[in-house]
């Protein structure tokens, strides 16, 4: 074993040893924290778990929260959501738009730079050191549309100028409508006007890619630690995983060059212990192993002993296999939906579930509120009883029946506790006379029965890939069991095309509609996602939608 491997090693050991924590998870961002605190909390060394081995730390693919947590923690871009929910320049010093709404120009922060540890000695030295350009973000913009880099984000950048053209194939990457118009000024042009596209830029699809440095590593960026390079507030210094062994990590250090008034860094060391399950990470959790993790479900867990956070950003709703003997069937489907009494059910929930009419959660914002907000998913109620009894006598008739058999709705037993369902079994029995029972499944099973096509019923999470109403909306057009359930509708090219957020509300609406009068997909709860995190911590901030856990301004007063 030759000495740097051996240096690791022994560096590996010592970062293990380390005492302190925290795990990715699942808007606006959740923060935990509270209380009287002494001294600033700031220079703590955290220790975090992972459910999983990060994917890839590419930004412009990676789409799950292991490689979430690890690139917010390592890059930044030119806007953000500050604690609160705004949207606030990050790397951008300021920004203007023509008046016909179709060009951003960006005045980039010059005190923004890459750092790549290229002696590996822990010490960032200037010529380890230079600034994020314009450039750098025409590239990242450019991977995301080219059609061979397959990036799951390019659907929600299709306003950009010849975007379509280039997604497609029939335009170069160099058409699209972003430039550099020099080293600190970058410049979009967009084909229509488009309320959505700040936000946009905060997602992590729009943190800058350093062309020369991603063309060194050979095929391999943001598959290891020497094929990643930092901007954000921590770099990675070591990232060791086998599948077959145990401790491994992601070790993350301060990025001190990107320190600066406007934008604090406040723990010095982020070591993520890569684990191989949620289970695995609430155990190193309950053996004080870790600080936060976050969860679907919260039980068991005292509001006066943990800093408990959590926003309703998932919508559980009831999907049918098209190729079902019996809710292939338009009407029987609407029966069901038409018999969910929403108003009794909600009375009947817990504080992490809400009776869900919409599809769209309270957890995306616009303009800084709660979307539910402004629309009320009230209008969307279609409780009639008589109506859907006698739905269910045209479905017999249709399906030349004389009586409707038992199924089961499939359940991921991770996400909700399914007595709630068995609420709502009751009524469908008391006022349809037709049963639909409940089945329980790990997580696993249920993704599997899923793609596999094994169920009559199931009730589906929707959750956006960000906070956008765009992104949950685009669900119904990516994921196959869901475009069944819409019926073919689009809405995506409506949404993006507003350039008010009144019209952009709106659109959002209609979509729902559109969607929800399929009676392919009914909503049923509105579920919170939680950062669990113990007392001594402040100022950890979660996003429930990318499942992201952001340490930048964290606080520990142990």
């Amino acid at each position: 074993m030759g000495t740097e491997e051996t240096e690791k090693n022994v560096k590996k050991k010592k970062i293990l040893a380390l005492a302190a924590c925290a795990l990715i998870g699942a808007g606006s961002l959740s923060s935990c924290g509270g209380g009287d605190r002494k001294g600033g909390g700031e220079g703590h060394m955290y220790g975090a778990a992972l459910a999983s081995n990060p994917e890839s730390l590419d930004p412009q693919f990676a789409n799950e929260p292991s490689s979430a947590t690890v690139i917010k923690n390592m890059y930044s871009g030119l806007m953000m959501k500050d604690k609160d929910g705004s949207i606030v320049c990050c790397n951008a010093a300021d920004y203007n738009v023509s008046a016909d709404g179709c060009v951003y120009t960006f005045h980039l922060r010059e005190d923004n730079y890459w750092f790549f540890d290229e002696n590996d000695d822990d010490i960032i030295d200037e010529e380890e050191c230079f600034p994020v350009t314009a450039d750098d973000y025409v590239f990242a913009f450019r991977r995301i549309l080219d059609p061979k880099m397959h990036s799951p984000f390019a659907r929600y950048f299709m306003c950009l100028k010849n975007s379509r053209y280039i997604s497609e194939g029939s335009y170069r990457t160099d058409s699209l409508g972003v430039e550099a118009l020099d080293n600190f000024t970058l410049q979009f042009t967009l084909d229509y006007p488009c309320a959505e596209f700040l936000g946009l830029l905060t997602s992590p699809a729009a943190f800058p890619c350093n062309e020369e440095f991603f063309i060194s590593t050979k095929g391999r960026y943001g598959l290891d630690d020497r094929s990643v390079m930092s901007n954000g507030p921590f770099y990675v210094r070591q990232w060791f995983y086998d599948p077959y062994g145990s401790n491994n990590i992601l070790y993350m250090r301060r990025n001190e060059k990107n320190m600066h008034e406007g934008y604090d860094i406040l723990p010095t060391f982020v070591s993520f212990s890569v684990l191989d399950s949620e289970s695995e990470v609430k155990q190193a959790f309950k053996d004080d192993e870790t600080e936060c993790f976050s969860t679907m479900k919260v039980g068991g867990y005292n509001p006066k002993k943990y800093n408990i956070t959590g926003q309703k950003a998932t919508t559980l709703g009831m999907i049918f296999n098209p190729k079902d003997k019996l809710y292939s069937n338009a009407a029987l489907r609407k029966a069901v939906a038409l018999a969910v009494d929403r108003e009794t059910l909600d009375k009947e929930l817990g504080s992490d579930l809400k009776a869900a009419y919409g599809i769209i959660p309270p957890a995306v914002n616009v303009a800084g509120r709660s979307y539910r907000e402004l629309a009320s998913d009230k209008q969307f109620d279609v409780y009639d009883p008589q109506q859907a009894a006698s739905l269910v006598e045209q479905a017999k008739e249709e399906l030349k029946v004389s009586s409707i058999e038992s199924v089961k709705v499939i359940v991921d037993s991770s996400t909700i506790d399914s007595r709630y369902l068995h609420i709502l079994s009751q009524s469908w029995q008391d006022s349809l006379g037709i049963y639909i029972g409940i089945e329980d499944l790990t997580a696993k099973e249920f993704r599997e029965r899923i793609e596999s096509g094994d169920y009559s019923i199931a009730l589906y999470p929707v959750r956006g890939d960000f906070n956008s109403g765009l992104a949950v909306l685009g669900k119904f057009t990516e994921v196959d069991c869901l475009k069944n359930a819409a019926g073919g509708a689009d809405s995506s090219e409506a949404v993006m095309k507003c350039s008010t957020v009144n019209e952009l509300v709106n659109s959002y609406t209609a979509a729902e509609r559109e969607i929800l009068q399929q009676f392919g997909f009914v909503p049923l709860f509105y579920k919170s996602s939680y950062l669990v995190a113990k007392d001594d911590n402040e100022d950890i901030l979660y996003d429930p939608f990318t499942g992201a856990v952001d340490y930048r301004i964290a606080r520990n007063y142990s």
